[in-house]
C-alpha cells in the first residue's frame, strides 16, 4: 500500500510519524502523477490549494488498475471491508 499527495516529502514524513501510519507517503508538490491519473481537485485545499481527489486504487502486478474507488468528499474513503473483498476478488 502507498499514498500520494501534493505535500512536500516533509510534510508526508511528520503526517507518517504523527499518525503511525507504516505504509509509503509519495509526495507529488507538482501534482504530475495525480493529473495523469486525473485526480486533481483544483484549489479544493487549505488557502485554496490543488490537492488529490481521495481515491484507492487495487493494481495488479502488470500495473493494471483492476479496482478502483473514487468520491468527491476528502472524508470519504473504500472501507478496509472493501480493500479486502476487491482483493479477494482478483484471485
Amino acid at each position: 500500500m502507498a499514498a500520494i499527495s501534493v505535500d512536500l516529502p516533509s510534510d508526508s514524513r511528520n503526517l507518517r510519524a504523527k499518525r503511525g501510519y507504516t505504509f509509503t507517503i509519495l509526495s507529488d508538490p507538482d501534482a504530475t502523477v495525480i493529473k495523469r491519473y486525473d485526480l486533481l481537485h483544483p484549489k479544493a485545499g487549505p488557502d485554496e490549494h490543488d490537492v488529490a481527489r481521495p481515491a484507492e486504487f487495487l493494481l495488479d502486478s502488470a500495473g493494471r488498475v483492476r479496482w478502483l474507488n473514487l468520491t468527491e468528499s476528502y472524508w470519504v474513503r473504500a472501507t478496509p471491508e472493501q480493500l479486502l473483498q476487491a482483493t479477494s476478488a482478483l484471485r
